[in-house]
């Protein structure tokens, strides 16, 4: 038999990305005393750790975290874009939301430590739909998202990578390099990490969790 192999690809995880550097100048004004505020209070957890280790550390490590933004008149217009575009990906991977609506459940801004050692360790948002980032401050020298193989099964019977720089159906890995303005969009069932960075540029980026809910309480 001399046939030839046809193959189509199944279960595939889209990734939705933007780029909307228009917002970009507004957020970072109005998250700037945001910061401050999350830095303030990480303050009193320096001084303990500086005291226990008798060593000026400074924010080491540390990722500093806004309270929520959540209809925050400032940050309503990001808010409001993202809603319509998770609306309109969760119909792109075909789900039927004629009963639900979605729901806002995490809304905030962070930034990373200015002495460097942020990071993200991988996980996912459970209970959610749609998760994202809107990056403020990165450059090439910054941390960034790297998105991991969802398929537990594929993960078990992982095989060596002929070339682990290509992506191809047995990447377990990708990442993406954001600029200051990228939006990016993926289903909360992914699981997600940054790297550890090195504190040689400030890294900033909005970060939201989106959960699609059965109106009433019922569904049809």
């Amino acid at each position: 038999m001399n046939k030839n192999l046809t193959f189509k690809t199944y279960f595939e995880t889209p990734i939705y990305a933007i780029e909307l550097p228009e917002l970009v100048d507004d957020l970072n004004k109005s998250s700037d005393p945001l910061i401050k505020e999350a830095k303030d209070r990480n303050k009193k957890f320096i001084k303990d750790r500086n005291k226990k280790f008798k060593k000026n550390i400074g924010d080491f490590s540390l990722s500093h975290h806004s309270t929520p933004l959540l209809n925050l008149p400032q940050f309503k217009e990001l808010q409001d874009y993202v809603s319509d575009k998770s609306i309109e990906i969760l119909q792109h991977i075909g789900y039927d939301l004629k009963n639900y609506v979605l729901a806002w459940t995490e809304y905030w801004v962070q930034e990373f430590s200015e002495k460097g050692g942020g990071y993200h360790e991988g996980h996912i948002h459970y209970n959610n739909h749609i998760s994202g980032f809107y990056f403020l401050k990165t450059s090439d020298r910054t941390s960034f998202p790297v998105f991991h193989d969802p398929r537990v099964a594929k993960i078990a019977t992982q095989l060596p990578l002929k070339n682990s720089n290509e992506i191809t159906f047995g990447s377990d890995a990708i990442n993406f390099k954001p600029k200051p303005g990228t939006l990016i969009l993926f289903p909360s069932f992914l699981q997600h990490q940054f790297p550890v960075d090195c504190g040689l540029d400030p890294f900033r980026f909005i970060h939201f969790n989106i959960q699609a809910i059965i109106k009433n309480g019922i569904q049809k």
